[in-house]
């Protein structure tokens, strides 16, 4: 069974349709109980009013025919044996004298049956156990009735509070079903009870993701669109002057500019693809884990050796402390890698970067350092900007650097501050990241 409804349903009202059989058939058993009590008192107390008002001897007498009734019957025997009173000459009770109560056999029926001794006389009161259960019985379903009326309102009762407590979440499942495609606007959450809140939170905490993901996938295809245009266009251009070179030493010179309009072009898709993947890491909530900056500045740095050596730069750790953090490896290291392709790249020949991991009281900080000519005041906060070029950058770039790392430092929580380096005059990137638990 796939429904809840159903399934609270059938479970709830079997279990008052149990329970209110089971107490039914415990007040049916107990009413009997108590009426053959109540009957076998009455028999008694007849017996006990019969005894004072009998002669020691009488004559044999009883009712007539007409006036005989076989649910009760009234016998009096003498010490003898002798029968000396009967109410129902033909009940034909047999001759007994056990004294209290007993069962006796008689005329196809079961009579209940009192014997009292007084003095020289045994007076025998007899009941019809038929009626007696008949009229047990109707007592008893006089008790049952209540019950059996009120089994059948509890179980409408149960019937609606169910489907009324159900109501919030056929209410989601509506708002759900009605959305088009492309709607990841929240869920709402009002009135909804606590069992089910936390699945509509979550639910709306996927739809969050979903969205930042199409967001991602959106403005990645409006920034390809947007900026590979140029440097198609320049290849274009580049192939078109290579076709019209007149001599080797024309064709060798648009073959280079071919070369490096590749390499940029190359730079830039590379770039985006992966300012694409960290957005869309973020988008997924992969979830994070503790991770060593020590260990990413190692991986990074030898990523970037080859081109600082090719420019006679000194690049290194310069210092370093044991400062793990809550995120992803991956995604840290391209973080560094792209701070530190920056610094070698606008750090000229012969210069220096340097990578600090140091523990501080507000969290881990990381920062990369050059002695290049660094960002003047007005341009660091637009440098962050998506394809953003300073104006007199001596090194072409695509502008995604520091947007990347700016991403990046958001998904981890971390402060990026751009300044300007007090040790090496150049610039300074500082990133400070919550400390991890």
């Amino acid at each position: 069974m796939k429904s809840l409804r159903a399934r609270l349903l059938l479970f709830l009202l079997a279990a008052i349709l149990l329970a209110a059989g089971t107490q039914a058939f415990v007040a049916y058993r107990t009413v009997l109980k108590e009426a053959d009590e109540i009957f076998d008192y009455h028999m008694q107390q007849m017996a006990l009013s019969l005894r004072a008002g009998l002669p020691p001897s009488a004559a044999v007498g009883g009712l007539s025919d007409g006036e005989e009734n076989f649910e009760f019957v009234v016998q009096v025997w003498t010490a003898d044996g002798v029968l000396v009173f009967e109410s129902a000459a033909q009940a034909a009770l047999p001759q007994r004298a056990v004294l209290g109560f007993s069962n006796v056999r008689a005329r196809g029926t079961t009579y209940r049956v009192y014997s009292l001794q007084a003095r020289s006389l045994v007076i025998q009161v007899a009941q019809d156990m038929a009626a007696r259960r008949h009229m047990a019985g109707t007592l008893a379903l006089r008790t049952v009735g209540p019950i059996a009326l009120a089994a059948p309102l509890l179980m409408l009762v149960v019937w609606w509070v169910v489907s009324h407590s159900l109501a919030p979440v056929a209410r989601v499942r509506g708002q759900v079903a009605a959305r088009q495609a492309d709607d990841l606007s929240p869920v709402s959450e009002s009135g909804l009870p606590e069992e089910v809140r936390p699945l509509v939170h979550e639910l709306n905490l996927l739809f969050d993701r979903v969205r930042r993901a199409f967001e991602a996938q959106k403005h990645f295809v409006a920034d390809a669109a947007h900026e590979l245009r140029s440097p198609l266009a320049a290849l274009k251009l580049q192939v078109q002057g290579l076709q019209r070179a007149p001599d080797d030493a024309a064709r060798e010179l648009a073959t280079s500019r071919l070369a490096a309009g590749i390499d940029r072009a190359t730079r830039l898709v590379e770039q985006m693809l992966a300012l694409a993947r960290q957005e869309a890491s973020a988008a997924a909530g992969t979830p994070p884990e503790a991770v060593e900056l020590q260990e990413v500045a190692r991986l990074a740095l030898s990523d970037a050796i080859a081109a600082a050596q090719a420019r006679r730069i000194d690049i290194g750790i310069a210092s370093a402390h044991a400062a793990p953090v809550q995120g992803r490896p991956e995604a840290l290291r391209t973080l560094l890698r792209n701070l530190l392709d920056n610094a070698v790249k606008y750090t000229p020949e012969g210069g220096r970067v340097d990578i600090r991991i140091a523990q501080q009281a507000g969290g881990t900080e990381l920062v990369v350092e050059d002695s290049g000519p660094g960002l003047p005041v007005e341009e660091r906060e637009r440098a962050l900007d998506r394809f953003y070029r300073v104006g007199d950058s001596q090194a072409s770039g695509s502008g995604l650097g520091l947007a990347i790392v700016k991403s990046i430092a958001d998904q981890h929580g971390a402060t990026l501050d751009i300044g300007r380096s007090d040790s090496l005059g150049g610039l300074r990137v500082r990133l400070l990241f919550p400390s991890a638990v």
